[in-house]
């Protein structure tokens, strides 16, 4: 879950679609983690219509396995007070970790290179634009709390997934996240998915409303950010394609 990538152009015809905003390409080359919003509210027919362009994402056999969950106003607030509560009492209780377990293994068990190595990239470059040390804990923490603070975005989205389903519905699932990314951009919305709230499921499930037979996949954070904001002019890198294609012929 990243930032705006860099990369460069790849020919004449690439070039002509990323100019046009309207254009696909320009959508995902603009597209970016945000991390910090305007409190300025995204309307809800905008966010229907990008809902009901993500609804055409590909499914293994069209099983369609996504749940989302809006939040906005009271609702937002009241997630966001519950989370914030816990996220500080694990840390004064560093035990209490072990209530909030999450559902499903997001990251591997044992990180190994290149893997750890675009990680930390990642994680000094956020800290390292901001200015946190690795002796700041107390800046830390209210950095990494921002992410149930939905990073002050008007709109917060919960993915939830029937627990019958495999792991194949996941890679489905994906699908259907950057399709809303993409469609949001589009429209000139930025959001950011989060696997942050992962461990908080117990919170957010009855919160939302969440049936007894739903995993909660990720949270997300959507609206107008906040483009002069320090922490947005973070961007991560990329790999570039010649080097993770293999052509077989």
């Amino acid at each position: 879950m990243s930032t705006s990538p860099s990369l460069s152009p790849a020919g004449p015809q690439v070039s002509t679609r990323v100019n046009d905003p309207a254009s696909v390409d320009a959508a995902i080359l603009s597209r970016f983690s945000a991390r910090a919003y305007l409190p300025q509210a995204v309307d809800r027919s905008v966010l229907q219509e990008v809902l009901g362009i993500a609804a055409r994402a590909p499914s293994g056999t069209n099983t369609q396995p996504w749940k989302v969950y809006v939040l906005q106003g009271a609702k937002r607030d009241e997630l966001v007070a519950q989370t914030c509560a816990a996220h500080d009492a694990i840390r004064l209780n560093p035990a209490l970790a072990s209530d909030y377990a999450e559902s499903y293994d997001y990251y591997p068990e044992k990180w190994v290179s290149p893997y750890i190595d675009r990680r930390r990239e990642c994680g000094f470059g956020l800290y390292g634009v901001l200015g946190i040390g690795k002796s700041d804990k107390d800046r830390m923490h209210a950095q990494h709390q921002q992410n149930f603070r939905f990073f002050d975005a008007p709109v917060g989205l919960m993915f939830t997934i029937d627990k019958v389903m495999g792991r194949g519905s996941l890679l489905d699932y994906g699908m259907f996240l950057q399709s809303i990314m993409v469609a949001a951009r589009s429209r000139g919305l930025h959001t950011c998915p989060q696997a942050a709230w992962n461990g908080f499921s117990k919170i957010i499930l009855p919160h939302i409303g969440a049936g007894d037979n739903e995993m909660l996949v990720c949270g997300m954070s959507l609206g107008y950010a906040d483009e002069s904001a320090l922490v947005n002019t973070f961007q991560t890198t990329r790999v570039m394609a010649q080097d993770f294609t293999h052509w077989v012929a």
